[in-house]
């Protein structure tokens, strides 16, 4: 496979059948029915971005983001998403899927009033899989994880994220 040869869109209903495995893979699925149920809604739900990666007909690995909407405070200048999945095949691992992916991620966020993507990664191999793609890791606060954060704004306004308190 090439990452050439790989292009993301938007997941549709009719994609559950092959990204089912990979949700149950990823694990917390309390119940199979419910979560096919609600498939098809995330899929057209305007917050949310599910986007898989694929190659000819078959999907290698999706993303799941989360826009959160309007800040309280700080309306969309601090609009926030979180990424809460990103998986890749496992026959597929370290051959451009989950860099296609992030890209499809970031892509989405900046057509919407995003100014931050964030997310929370094991320290065993998600957290050195998202450096390897060039991301910054920081303390998440919480034992085995580590914090994770683009920030999609001007670099000259940009306030790290203990500092801001949001």
């Amino acid at each position: 496979m090439n990452e050439s040869n790989l292009r993301v869109r938007p997941l549709v209903s009719t994609d559950f059948e092959q990204v089912r495995p990979m949700l149950l893979d990823m694990g917390f699925v309390e119940d199979e029915g419910a979560l096919a149920a609600r498939f098809p809604a995330l899929c057209t739900h305007p917050d949310w971005g599910l986007l898989g990666a694929f190659e000819d007909e078959r999907l290698l690995g999706y993303a799941a983001a989360q826009d959160y909407g309007p800040h309280v405070r700080s309306g969309d200048s601090h609009r926030t998403a979180k990424l809460h999945d990103l998986y890749t095949a496992p026959d597929c691992r370290r051959r451009g899927v989950a860099r296609a992916l992030m890209r499809g991620v970031e892509a989405w966020a900046c057509v919407r009033p995003l100014r931050y993507v964030f997310w929370y990664a094991n320290t065993r191999e998600a957290g050195p899989a998202y450096e390897r793609l060039g991301y910054t890791a920081a303390d998440a606060g919480q034992e085995g994880y580590l914090f994770f954060e683009i920030d999609l704004g001007d670099p000259a306004t940009r306030i790290p994220h203990p500092e801001r308190g949001s």
